[in-house]
């Protein structure tokens, strides 16, 4: 190898190297922002949560698309904020919410201007007996998902793209998870006939406990190098009815 070749491929091992890197420090910065959004959703700091968000950016919550930054402004501080704290941008006496974000998958692209990541939630929610609940929710509950999200580089920070949070089940936690579904029923209206309504309603409300669907992975398997391609929906006792 002459000395100009050895010069250019420590350039070009060098550039890889940096790329590498640079790539590492994103998916830092990415688990970063979600884990953030974490801290500001369980003080109720939707103000602080919206600003997370890319100025195009789009949000699935049960049945209901949200498109758009001013409308993730309905979701958080229209919906959430009025619901559980009646306005008042931060904790309120009495109610807690421990929202755990866990086994955390990021995937950065190739030019490192876009990325997606996968989070396990398990969240904690309850009013304290000496104030009133909170209309629709039991005194104390559980509630597990998956965010499914993409994110973007926005002037050079990195924000969130597309919120795409499946809610997988939740519980009255003095009956547990093996009793009933989901807490929260489908929406049924868009904005503006529904205020803080999303802008799109989904043909199919996403099932939720008893089911146990998959939550399709936005990355292939690390030894196949596949996609995942099953059925997402669970299989049911023979005989049993679609619900």
């Amino acid at each position: 190898m002459t000395d100009t070749e050895e010069l250019n491929a420590l350039r070009q091992e060098l550039s890889e190297m940096r790329n590498e890197i640079g790539a590492l420090r994103d998916k830092n910065e990415i688990r970063e922002l979600q884990y953030k959004y974490g801290y500001y959703l369980d003080k109720c700091l939707y103000d602080e949560v919206v600003d997370l968000f890319a100025e195009n950016g789009a949000a699935t919550f049960l049945n209901g698309v949200f498109r758009g930054k001013e409308s993730i402004r309905r979701l958080m501080c229209g919906w959430y904020r009025e619901l559980f704290t009646q306005g008042h941008n931060g904790p309120v006496y009495g109610f807690f919410l421990d929202h755990l974000l866990l086994q955390d998958i990021i995937t950065v692209s190739p030019d490192r201007q876009t990325a997606k990541g996968r989070f396990r939630c398990l969240m904690l929610a309850g009013t304290h007996e000496s104030r009133p609940q909170i209309p629709g929710m039991p005194r104390a509950c559980w509630e597990a998902g998956i965010y499914e999200h993409s994110y973007v580089r926005e002037n050079g920070v990195w924000k969130i793209d597309v919120y795409d949070y499946s809610l997988l089940w939740q519980a009255d936690y003095a009956q547990g998870w093996s009793v009933g579904g989901a807490l929260l029923p489908p929406l049924e209206k868009t904005y503006p006939e529904d205020p803080n309504g999303p802008d799109e309603l989904l043909k199919e409300t996403p099932r939720v406990w008893p089911e146990t669907r998959v939550v399709p992975f936005h990355y292939p398997h690390p030894v196949t190098g596949e996609d995942w391609a099953g059925d997402p929906v669970g299989k049911r006792p023979e005989g049993m009815k679609d619900r």
